[in-house]
């Protein structure tokens, strides 16, 4: 399925009170993840792609702490969002939370773990937008400098990789998910 941001999903994003900045970046959240949803060759539901990223951030209406995530999916329920979309929402936060990490950062207690392919798609792809839009890599019109790259800025920059865990969960949706996209370049 070729699935197209709309109009009316970024007007909603508005509606709600998300910044402008936040915004841009979750537009070009969404088209990142649609490009790499493409590459893979699979069948996705690209619809939930495209949308989960648009609206992974609409918790930043409110705050941009931590807690976002569970804030935006709230506000996604009230909003009548499919709850796969709002599952995206909440589960976001630094590419999926244990039960262990939730408690930690003072999260509400549940597993947050990352289990479509969709998923992990979308965060892949917040990451990413993270790495270029950051302007940590010279990409002179080409994105694929951050994918190269990835694992390299990962454990150089703390900020994206966050902790270990953070780190190893990123680097596995890396590789995850290049490996599914050179399988279609053979």
């Amino acid at each position: 399925m070729n699935y197209q941001i709309q109009d009316s999903d970024i007007a909603l994003l508005r509606k709600t009170g998300v910044p402008e900045d936040d915004i841009n970046h979750c537009i070009k959240v969404a088209g990142k993840a649609l490009e790499i949803g493409q590459r893979t060759g699979l069948k996705l539901d690209m619809e939930l792609v495209g949308r989960g990223a648009l609206f992974h951030d609409l918790g930043k209406a409110v705050t941009h702490a931590m807690e976002h995530g569970k804030i935006g999916a709230e506000m996604g329920k009230d909003l009548e969002l499919p709850q796969a979309i709002t599952d995206i929402m909440e589960k976001h936060i630094r590419g999926g939370l244990t039960e262990e990490e939730a408690t930690e950062l003072g999260l509400p207690v549940k597993d947050y773990t990352l289990r479509t392919l969709e998923e992990k798609i979308v965060i892949y792809a917040d990451r990413l937008v993270d790495i270029i839009t950051d302007g940590i890599v010279d990409i002179g019109g080409v994105e694929s400098e951050a994918e190269r790259r990835f694992e390299e800025i990962l454990k150089e920059y703390p900020k994206y990789g966050k902790n270990f865990k953070t780190l190893q969960r990123y680097l596995g949706y890396h590789q995850e998910i290049q490996g599914l996209i050179k399988k279609t370049e053979v």
